[in-house]
């Protein structure tokens, strides 16, 4: 690894479902993606994980629950995780499952929507959300949103976005976590990749992948840049926050 470049550490539960249009954030920032995938690596992966050592770590999104241990038991360990993270006061952020996760570690609830919210759709900011990263998304404007759960606001966190069918759609704790129900990680180029993974979903939810496509295509360039200005800002203020940025010569 080269010598001064910081390390995040990203729980993967679908190939296709990465940090995306993050990543060139990352590398300009001058970190080191490392993917830990515990669905192939399984549970004892998560126990051995090491925690605190990583500048960033990063829990993304899966089609299952976040209270779905008892099915797919690497959950209770990937809490665990999460909260020895938490503990450690170091930058956490988590999408979609890893925001319902990251809220059920901290003691907030994550239950069944009415239906399933799956494409792009406003969002909308509360004055917190309007004073930090996020205010690069709009208030409001389209973001992809792909869920059927949504997490409650956790004790001691601060609601950042909501939307008409989701009233908790992002909250932080300080400068150093950070939740996000909607998708700004996703790469719309690749949006091919989601149409095909989640084909049965899109089905079963009535969603017709054409208008997705035709949906990613247009709102996709400007969502990009939007969402990458929204990592890059709050990444920064969580390593400041840490004291990771070495000090200016």
């Amino acid at each position: 690894m080269t010598s001064g470049m910081k390390s995040v550490v990203a729980i993967r539960h679908l190939a296709f479902e990465d940090l995306g249009v993050f990543e060139p954030v990352l590398e300009e920032l001058g970190y080191r993606v490392r993917y830990l995938d515990p669905g192939v690596l399984g549970a004892d992966a998560l126990e051995a994980l090491d925690v605190e050592s990583p500048e960033l770590m990063v829990i993304l999104g899966a089609p299952i629950g976040a209270n779905d241990e008892a099915l797919y038991p690497f959950l209770g360990a990937e809490l665990d995780a999460i909260r020895h993270r938490l503990d450690s006061g170091r930058p956490l952020l988590g999408i979609c499952l890893g925001a319902q996760l990251i809220a059920r570690a901290l003691g907030g609830r994550v239950f069944p929507m009415p239906e399933k919210v799956i494409g792009f759709a406003d969002v909308s900011l509360t004055r917190e959300g309007q004073e930090g990263p996020l205010r690069h998304i709009g208030n409001p404007d389209s973001v992809l949103h792909w869920h059927g759960d949504m997490f409650e606001t956790p004790p001691g966190a601060v609601r950042l976005a909501y939307s008409h069918d989701c009233p908790h759609q992002a909250f932080a704790v300080g400068d150093t976590v950070l939740g996000l129900q909607f998708h700004l990680e996703a790469d719309p180029g690749r949006i091919e990749q989601w149409l095909i993974g989640h084909a049965v979903e899109l089905a079963e939810a009535g969603v017709d992948p054409v208008a997705l496509r035709q949906q990613a295509l247009l709102l996709g360039p400007d969502l990009e840049r939007r969402g990458q200005q929204v990592f890059r800002e709050w990444l920064m203020a969580a390593d400041a926050a840490n004291q990771l940025i070495p000090a200016a010569p």
